[in-house]
């Protein structure tokens, strides 16, 4: 009984390492170059481009005023064109990556936002191109709030892999519903509780060393 629990519980986990590393990964792909574009389309010492950087800006905050469990549904369709299923592992990764691109795109936005301003004037003047700009002060000034928005946006995707178990995505929310909630056991219901926790635990411990790291 134990052994079947511990094996069910350590594969439901593996699978959600696995949803959470992959949509972690889209989304600093995507979003870090989309809060990159809005920071550098609306700074007049860079490209001056409001009308590009605003449309942006609207459809992330579209994205993001939808709830997942409804985002899930509506990207059934796509998630089926890309991954070739509804179910599984592979398709939550769908709709998990396309929820955390806006989510991280306004968190580095926030970071990107606080460098000093005279650190870019400082390098425009020395004859610094818009490229040197992004590359060498706009990001790793950056950084340590970019490592703590991507840790946010990890675990945030703990609990929305969680969610996706709603709908057969696997993972420890699959887990928690057919085997905790509709076999009405609550070992497994308060196992998956604990692991999620510390799952939770060890990307905050991961996440705070490397921002000490990175700022020393």
């Amino acid at each position: 009984m134990y052994r079947l629990i511990a094996r069910l519980i350590a594969e439901s986990t593996l699978q959600t390492v696995e949803m959470v590393a992959a949509s972690s990964l889209v989304a600093v792909l995507f979003g870090l170059p989309l809060a990159v574009l809005m920071i550098a389309t609306r700074r007049t010492d860079l490209y001056d481009l409001p009308w590009l950087g605003r449309p942006i800006g609207w459809v992330i905050d579209a994205v993001r005023a939808i709830p997942f469990i409804i985002l899930l549904v509506l990207l059934i369709p796509v998630t089926r064109f890309i991954a070739g299923t509804s179910l599984g592992t592979l398709a939550a990764i769908v709709p998990l990556s396309i929820a955390a691109i806006p989510y991280y795109a306004r968190i580095a936005e926030i970071s990107l936002q606080e460098i000093e301003p005279g650190l870019i004037e400082a390098v425009r003047v020395m004859g610094g191109t818009r490229w040197m700009v992004i590359r060498y002060v706009l990001i790793p000034e950056a950084l340590p709030g970019l490592l703590s928005g991507l840790t946010v946006t990890a675990i945030t995707l703990v609990g929305a892999s969680a969610m996706a178990g709603a709908i057969g995505a696997g993972g420890l929310g699959d887990l928690a519903i057919r085997y905790g909630y509709q076999r009405f056991n609550t070992t497994i219901m308060f196992a998956v509780v604990a692991v999620l926790i510390l799952l939770v635990g060890v990307i905050q411990g991961a996440g705070t060393l490397a921002v000490r790291a990175v700022r020393r």
